[in-house]
């Protein structure tokens, strides 16, 4: 859980919204709600997203409530799966299967419906037996402080992040930092040169 060791690089939020009575419960549910679905057989090359536990990227049940509430905070991560085939690879494919339907039908030219067909059979097996690349942001939240860590400084990553977490809990995740609060400029400065920033946040 290294977001919350200070092992890793993080982006700090503000949490704007208010949270509701028995918000434990809900965020259990709203969490599974938007937890990540296992994909069916021959999923394609869309990229497949949702909530796991922090520790356990197969763990989307979220049943243990201390696998997830360390008070104050409320930890998570971002899963997605994105399936990809060799590009090269599938057309050298393709067209050596073009040929052979030529040759055996002693044709000149395939039919584009034809080469269309044997195209998506053949990226049909691929991705059935293809594994995913599959990557993780951690998020930990604060609810009482209303300040979330987001353990990526990629922007596709962190807007990913930002979207899905108002699809689950209606809240709204804005860039913050300390130096915000301080109407001195030159004190901001100050700050700056003379404290370092504790676990890597950005």
């Amino acid at each position: 859980m290294g977001i919350l060791s200070g092992g890793m690089t993080v982006r700090r939020f503000r949490v704007e919204g208010t949270l509701s009575a028995g918000w434990r419960e809900n965020l259990r549910e709203q969490l599974v709600n938007m937890a990540f679905r296992e994909p069916p057989n021959g999923q394609r090359g869309e990229e497949l997203e949702g909530w796991v536990q922090i520790d356990d990227l197969l763990g989307t049940d979220f049943a243990n409530p201390n696998a997830w509430l360390i008070q104050p905070w409320v930890v998570f991560a971002l899963r997605v799966d994105k399936k990809t085939l060799p590009a090269n690879l599938l057309k050298a494919t393709v067209a050596k299967q073009c040929r052979e339907w030529c040759e055996e039908r002693g044709a000149e030219r395939i039919p584009a419906s034809e080469k269309k067909r044997l195209k998506e059979e053949l990226e049909d097996r691929w991705y059935s037996t293809q594994l995913p690349r599959v990557s993780l942001v951690e998020v930990a939240w604060n609810v009482v402080d209303q300040v979330a860590l987001v353990g990526t400084t990629s922007e596709k990553g962190i807007e990913r992040v930002r979207t899905r977490f108002h699809r689950t809990f209606g809240l709204e995740l804005h860039a913050w930092s300390p130096l915000d609060d301080l109407d001195d400029t030159l004190l901001g400065e100050d700050l700056l040169a003379t404290t370092p920033m504790a676990g890597g946040v950005a």
